[in-house]
């Protein structure tokens, strides 16, 4: 019973789905607007297919009627006129082709785009809480339809208005009539064989394209915490940019390939209807044919048109329009998915101080991960933050780089509340380098350009060189032009964390944070990240989570944490000779 309520529901098109239509189309049209030209000229197109559509049944009533009274003559005249109005509209078929082509390859692009940039916008909380699959899967398979919507709305119209007093007939019941057919279906079969040769051609071709341009939106979205933090939002969109605009290129190749086939085969189906008329005339002229039977198989020719079913699928077509503009109007409205809200003031040359003040947070409601954290940086100073895992120091970091939010007046930079500074002033000015940084299917040079597309040879090796890189790089065989693979899968973890240093560098932070940078690497590689640190001691705010409590004992003061509080500050000369947990904690350490 409840599923006939479903399915009854389904079918009735109630007046809440139509305001809720009304809405959905209204912010769709913002899409259409730098299309609406070829929007225009599609609607024209198909208009004119009109006239085509109903002056043919008055031809064909006249040509009966010229039948019964066997003035064939005229017949034939008046067959050969609606050959030439079937290549009209055929003609008209492939130009509407083209144009809505061209429509929804540039409308889908610009959903796509805006889709994109707002969920690189979206609280880093929503991904924590839904993951990303949610978002590639609307960016995906969302986006589609509301491209597709005004020019479905406008040829279901056309077709619903074209298909008015249309009778239905068509087939044929003679054995050389049926032979006719066969004829016309193998000049289809071997038309279409070859268009369908051509088109896998070039379809194999744009799948590797689509293939790669899948591969790096499932980066950009997997990889959305570190873009944020290297504010590489507007790089990442011109790269999006170039890697659609040549998907787009391929594809719309391949369809103006693949329309010209059908506007070949069109035209040679209606050079096939006139033999269909004249063979028609010899067999009834002859007694082998009825002129009734003849009027039957033309009658049966043309294809049905139904336009209840026009109307149906339209009702659907909009219900699954407006399922899918939810989904994307969702994340673009930021209505149901927050944004991430910065402030205005700009802050161009930070000094690098900042200030916790009584801060407290949780991820959930009820589950605090820190309790009351107070502390002080100076600017060009090294900090560390130790402690067992889970006892906050992480989650300062993001604080800090304001991947979650804080009440105002907690955490200060160059003593300005960080919620009042723009999203440029913070993560500009800071850098984060991780135990397992994300880096890009791109070859070496491309990922360091992520956050600076405009750096000089000389300063990326002087970055990669202070990074303790430079030399692994130039050994490689194509040097710094080498593809790293998907995540860097074909560096080791210290290489990654070391280009993610020479990455940092590029971009000139003055604050640099790093998280577990030597946590789980070898001596010797541990020893170069440990160079390369040393390398910005004193040039750079450098803060340090570790849980190798030797690789931070030159540091400026170490802050250790218990259960999201801070329980012991100070030198480690000071903490070894004053604190007992962290004594027991450096051992530990050693030990490990």
């Amino acid at each position: 019973m409840e599923d006939e309520k479903d399915n009854e529901k389904k079918k009735n098109f109630t007046l809440k789905d139509w305001i809720e239509t009304k809405n959905n189309l209204k912010k769709s049209f913002k899409y259409v607007k730098n299309n609406k030209k070829n929007l225009i000229m599609g609607a024209i197109i198909a208009l004119l297919e009109v006239p085509m559509s109903i002056l043919n049944p008055i031809l064909t009533s006249k040509m009966v009627l010229h039948l019964n009274n066997n003035m064939y003559d005229n017949v034939l005249r008046i067959a050969a006129f609606m050959i030439i109005t079937y290549c009209i509209s055929h003609i008209l078929t492939y130009l509407a082709s083209v144009v809505n082509k061209k429509y929804y390859t540039y409308v889908t692009y610009d959903v796509k785009k805006e889709l994109m940039k707002e969920t690189f916008n979206i609280k880093t909380s929503c991904f924590d809480e839904v993951g990303t699959g949610l978002f590639t899967n609307r960016l995906e398979n969302d986006t589609s339809n509301i491209a597709y919507v005004f020019d479905t709305l406008t040829s279901t119209i056309v077709q619903i208005l074209s298909n008015i007093g249309i009778f239905v007939v068509i087939f044929s019941i003679s054995k050389i009539m049926f032979l006719f057919f066969v004829i016309l279906g193998i000049k289809d079969i071997i038309i279409m064989k070859k268009r369908t040769k051509q088109y896998y051609d070039g379809y194999a071709k744009l799948r590797k394209l689509e293939e790669k341009n899948t591969g790096l939106l499932s980066e950009l979205i997997r990889g959305v915490r570190d873009i944020k933090v290297l504010n590489a939002n507007d790089v990442f969109m011109k790269k999006f940019d170039e890697r659609i605009n040549e998907v787009n290129e391929k594809r719309m190749d391949i369809n103006v390939k693949s329309s010209k086939f059908y506007l070949l085969n069109n035209i040679l189906t209606e050079l096939f209807n006139f033999m269909f008329y004249f063979l028609g005339i010899v067999l009834v002229k002859n007694n082998l044919l009825l002129a009734s039977n003849f009027l039957v198989l033309y009658m049966y020719k043309n294809n049905v048109r139904n336009i209840l079913f026009y109307v149906e699928s339209m009702i659907d077509y909009l219900k699954s329009f407006n399922l899918s503009a939810n989904r994307v109007f969702e994340i673009i409205d930021g209505k149901k998915y927050p944004k991430e809200k910065f402030g205005n003031k700009e802050l161009k040359n930070i000094k690098g101080d900042f200030e916790f003040k009584n801060v407290s947070f949780s991820y959930k409601k009820n589950k605090e991960i820190l309790h009351n954290v107070s502390f002080k940086v100076k600017a060009n100073t090294t900090v560390a933050f130790v402690g067992k895992s889970g006892s906050g120091k992480t989650t300062i970091f993001s604080l800090l780089n304001k991947l979650y939010d804080v009440d105002d007046n907690k955490i200060f930079i160059d003593n300005h509340d960080i919620n009042t500074l723009s999203k440029n002033s913070i993560r500009n000015n800071m850098s984060i380098i991780t135990q397992n940084p994300y880096i890009f299917n791109l070859s070496i040079r491309d990922n360091l350009l992520l956050v600076k597309d405009k750096v000089s040879e000389k300063e990326m090796i002087e970055a990669c060189k202070v990074a303790q890189i430079h030399d692994y790089i130039k050994s490689l065989p194509n040097g710094y032009d080498t593809i790293v693979g998907e995540g860097g899968v074909t560096l080791s973890g210290g290489e990654r964390q070391r280009l993610a240093i020479a990455r940092a560098l590029i971009k000139k932070t003055e604050i640099i944070l790093f998280d577990e940078a030597t946590s789980a690497l070898d001596n010797e590689t541990q020893e170069k990240i440990q160079d390369a640190i040393h390398n910005l001691k004193g040039k750079y705010t450098i803060l340090i989570i570790a849980h190798r409590l030797s690789t931070i004992i030159n540091s400026d003061n170490i802050f250790m944490l218990e259960d999201g509080k801070i329980v012991a500050s100070g030198t480690h000369k000071e903490l070894i000779k004053n604190s007992k947990k962290y004594q027991n904690l450096y051992h530990a350490s050693i030990v490990k």
